[in-house]
């Protein structure tokens, strides 16, 4: 085997890193209990492994192309079409940006006070003013070319991956090694099965925004040794770690937290609850939480930071000058395209800022802007399936399939029927999202989460058919 190739296990590890971390356990814990185990087994295998294999495929048929999805795109349905999905790629971004400063601020919370009543006890306004303030701090700073931050934050990133590994596998051996009861009392059959019923699909956005974004290492199909073979079975080890840390994650979280009992702010202090927890398993005290929270904060904020500047550059670098104008391409000398800083800052302070004005306390505040990202984010996902189906689909392109590395399924009909499911689902998935949880249907506030979750994504998306207008009258 050629040493400079990557093998499959590498692949697998790659992926791992970039799609999972503990936060999807402790959230979609949150929205369905013990019964997530069997949306997790649901998930994985009807929608997850299909879409890592549908990526490997496109990575192979592209391995040229260095834009990822837009390049994709563009080679299936033409530049406009690739710039509208380089548009949506970034403006997807908003509502993250718009939370990240949140997660910072509570874990820096846990850090100092061991608990998360300080932000909880806050005026929505003012909190949200405070978040605007360091959210600006950092746009700041980024538009200053100071990178240190996405440096450390990585780092920080790696430890809560492997810290989230150490918590399931500590968690599950609790009840034997320490002799822990579980919180949950009741394990049987009836405890796990869901009810499809209309409450459980306004969950399963959040399940789709766990699982999303293994598109991000395609372009690496080409580095691996015998891809025709080793990227699906890389792609199979992903889709089957991704699953094993679902499952022992939410058996984790069960033993800790009475699945039907849980607590309301779960999504806002779950993980730190889980290592504060912990430490008391193992007679470790606070220490674990305080670690972790640590670490949260420093990858918070490096999150935040690399979201600002990567998808925008990745817009302006790589979208076609017909559709942008040259006005928002401009940079400082540091290289930040500031009239893009001044776009997002517009936006993100909007997001931050107006909700505040309609709903109620933090806890319900942090939540409502957590189940938004997980409407708005997977808009970018339909980029994905989309660019499938125009490659297995479309007798045009045909060519392009003929002499690739590796074929996810070899009959064009059925490969395009899968990539129909895979948009109709994720599609079906953040519709269904847009309906507010644990509020009374038609209250004040209902209405007002509802209006801003339809509003949301049809104003940035929107936004996208403006600039090529623009763009227009400037080269003109």
């Amino acid at each position: 085997m050629n040493t400079k190739k990557l093998n499959w296990r590498t692949l697998a590890m790659m992926g791992f890193t970039v799609v999972w971390g503990f936060g999807n356990v402790v959230n979609n814990y949150a929205n369905q209990g013990l019964t997530v185990v069997i949306s997790w087994l649901l998930i994985l295998s009807l929608y997850f492994l299909p879409y890592a294999l549908m990526v490997g495929e496109m990575g192979s048929a592209f391995e040229q192309k260095a834009g990822g999805v837009s390049s994709w795109i563009g080679s299936t349905y033409g530049p406009m079409i690739a710039y509208l999905a380089g548009w949506t790629y970034w403006v997807v971004h908003i509502p993250y940006l718009a939370q990240k400063p949140q997660g910072a601020l509570i874990a820096l919370s846990w850090v100092f006070f061991q608990n998360g009543d300080m932000i909880k006890s806050f005026n929505p306004l003012m909190l949200q003013s405070l978040v605007l303030c360091l959210f600006l701090l950092f746009l700041w700073l980024s538009s200053k070319g100071i990178n240190s931050l996405k440096k450390i934050g990585a780092l920080a990133g790696t430890s809560m991956f492997f810290m989230g590994i150490l918590y399931i596998l500590l968690t599950v051996a609790a009840p034997s090694l320490m002799s822990v009861n579980s919180a949950t009392v009741d394990w049987s059959l009836k405890t796990f099965m869901p009810k499809f019923d209309f409450t459980y699909f306004t969950t399963i956005s959040m399940l789709v925004f766990a699982v999303g974004g293994c598109e991000k290492i395609s372009p690496y199909v080409k580095d691996v040794d015998n891809p025709n073979k080793n990227f699906p079975k890389g792609m199979i080890v992903l889709a089957a770690s991704v699953g094993l840390s679902a499952l022992l994650g939410s058996l984790a979280m069960g033993i800790m937290f009475n699945s039907n009992n849980i607590p309301s702010d779960l999504k806002m202090n779950g993980q730190y609850y889980a290592f504060k927890l912990l430490g008391e398993y193992y007679g470790v005290g606070n220490s674990l939480m305080i670690l972790y929270a640590v670490a949260n904060t420093l990858g918070q904020i490096s999150a935040l930071m690399f979201s600002i500047d990567a998808p925008l550059k990745i817009l302006i670098g790589e979208g076609d000058r017909r559709f942008i104008p040259v006005s928002f391409t401009r940079t400082n000398k540091y290289g930040a395209p500031i009239a893009g800083y001044k776009l997002t800052a517009i936006l993100v302070g909007i997001l931050i800022i107006i909700p505040a004005l309609g709903i109620g306390d933090m806890n319900n505040l942090y939540n409502w802007l957590l189940d938004l990202n997980s409407i708005v984010m997977p808009l970018r996902y339909l980029w994905v399936f989309l660019a499938y189906i125009g490659l297995r689909g479309l007798a045009k392109n045909r060519n392009l399939t003929s002499n690739i590395a590796f074929k996810f399924i070899n009959n064009d009909k059925v490969a395009t029927l899968v990539g129909v499911w895979c948009f109709g689902f994720t599609a079906f998935a953040c519709l269904m999202g847009i309906f507010p949880k644990n509020l009374a249907p038609f209250s004040s506030e209902w209405i007002f989460q509802i209006t801003l979750n339809i509003l949301t994504p049809i104003v940035l998306v929107g936004l996208g058919f403006i600039f090529p207008k623009i763009a227009k009258k400037q080269n003109n």
